[in-house]
């Protein structure tokens, strides 16, 4: 009788192995059957590779892409979104199986999805979302309408009233809800008032000319909003060059490096963190996840954490994390 239960229960792990090697067998091979052999090609295009960000972001994607044996290519249309809609297509020829896609212009975007939706080539957002979410497979974003409320709370904290500079970007829906979140935070008190606000299109060399111009004509801001980091040091510059830095709570978004260490050394108050590489392995893990046919979230969002002097110890202060 003993002898029977063994064989009965070795056969049904038999059975049990069979099955599943049958189900993961019938899965790789209908994944080749549509990929074939050959190596697969990923595209991506950022809305500027002149933010550290997107360089960290795109390298975490390449390291997994390359492992496997597949190939990336990377585009920069530095802005100019009718340059990236023109970069979609030139992915679309390549053949590539998927194209990671960081939009110039949330809306004005929609041409290359258009043409992306009509080859039948998955677009995975990141960092910031599109007008029209059903043009592409999956959204993946950092919680970025939190990241302002983070900065506004602890603006509160350190001045009970205070003039205020937002440096925006107009053109990106992840910026849009960083002020969103900021402003929302402050609605309704009067003790906080906006003063100025320009856009600098996220970038250092457009937000130090645009903030010493609000300066010229609101020379004692008390706080500075910016979108993300970069515009956020532009604003410092600009600040550093009046002398008038010293009093000025100076906010931005991304956790940087470079930002962590202004942060450390007195000079920025505070930078909501987002964390690129999780984002590139999330990036990626996905896109192979939707080439092999498995179900994956339609948005994906990625929590933010506020560093400041008070909880810098809290964070690597030399890398991206």
């Amino acid at each position: 009788m003993l002898k029977k239960k063994e064989i009965w229960i070795k056969g049904s792990i038999v059975l049990l192995f069979v099955t599943f090697f049958g189900f993961y067998v019938k899965g790789f091979m209908l994944y080749h059957e549509q990929h074939g052999n050959h190596p697969l090609v990923f595209g991506a295009t950022y809305m500027t590779m002149n933010n550290q960000f997107y360089d960290v972001l795109n390298t975490e994607i390449r390291h997994v892409v390359e492992k496997r044996g597949d190939h990336l290519i990377t585009l920069d249309p530095a802005l100019d979104q009718d340059k990236q809609n023109a970069q979609i297509e030139y992915l679309i020829a390549q053949d590539a199986d998927v194209i990671f896609l960081n939009p110039v212009d949330w809306k004005g975007v929609e041409p290359g999805l258009l043409m992306a939706k009509e080859a039948g080539i998955p677009v995975i957002v990141v960092d910031t979302p599109v007008y029209r979410p059903e043009l592409v497979s999956v959204t993946i974003v950092s919680d970025n309408y939190q990241a302002g409320v983070l900065c506004a709370q602890d603006m509160m904290k350190k001045r009970k009233k205070a003039d205020i500079v937002l440096l925006t970007h107009e053109e990106a829906k992840s910026a849009l809800d960083r002020i969103a979140g900021f402003l929302d935070t402050i609605g309704g008190r009067k003790e906080y008032r906006i003063i100025a606000a320009k856009d600098s299109q996220g970038q250092i060399e457009r937000a130090l000319p645009k903030m010493k111009k609000i300066l010229e004509e609101h020379p004692a801001p008390d706080v500075i909003m910016a979108l993300n980091d970069p515009a956020a040091m532009g604003a410092l510059a600009a600040l550093d060059q009046k002398k008038c830095r010293e009093s000025v709570l100076v906010y931005g978004v991304d956790g940087s490096p470079e930002a962590k260490k202004l942060i450390q050394d007195h000079m920025m108050t505070g930078s909501a963190v987002q964390f690129p590489k999780k984002m590139g392995k999330k990036a990626v893990q996905t896109a192979y996840a939707l080439l092999e046919g498995k179900k994956v979230e339609k948005e994906i969002l990625m929590p933010v954490e506020l560093v400041t002097e008070e909880t810098i110890e809290q964070f690597e202060i030399d890398r991206w994390q």
